[in-house]
């Protein structure tokens, strides 16, 4: 997806959020250190971004309810538009009227390493503060350019 879209929708002359990603990498599968980030995002409605450094971006997911430790739990996770590494660190206040507008803060970070991946999941193995071990992310329609996934531990 790249960060068009992520640049489009922002006026970087009155948000803080980064502009363009401060380093480049590459996603390789059993790679480790890989950036896990969750954002809990104050918007127009509370909810909780996912972002996972994939080929020099971010990629993006915001969950509308908080993530859980709970492999009977299972959230809904909606890709959204790629971010910027450095994204991560971003904490403060999206100013009103801009896209995204309220406040963001860290919920969890740490790394992880991809396990696999197909076109229809990922599966990741997450070393954050609060959620560890096995997750998937599974495309709720393999094969559409559907973006609704679900986020949920291994049992």
């Amino acid at each position: 997806m790249g960060l068009t879209e992520y640049k489009k929708k922002r006026d970087f002359k009155k948000t803080a959020e980064p502009g363009e990603a401060v380093r480049s990498s590459s996603l390789v599968v059993g790679r480790k250190n890989l950036v896990y980030v969750i954002q809990k995002h104050k918007a127009s409605h509370l909810h909780y971004d996912l972002r996972l450094e994939m080929d020099g971006v971010l990629k993006s997911w915001a969950v509308p309810k908080e993530p859980s430790a709970d492999p009977a739990v299972k959230r809904l996770a909606v890709a959204v538009e790629d971010h910027p590494l450095g994204y991560e660190k971003f904490t403060g206040t999206i100013p009103a009227g801009e896209y995204g507008a309220g406040t963001v803060e860290i919920w969890d970070q740490g790394t992880y390493q991809l396990l696999e991946k197909s076109d229809k999941a990922y599966s990741l193995e997450i070393s954050g503060k609060k959620l560890q071990g096995i997750f998937y992310l599974v495309k709720l329609k393999p094969g559409e350019d559907i973006k609704n996934w679900l986020f949920f531990r291994k049992k």
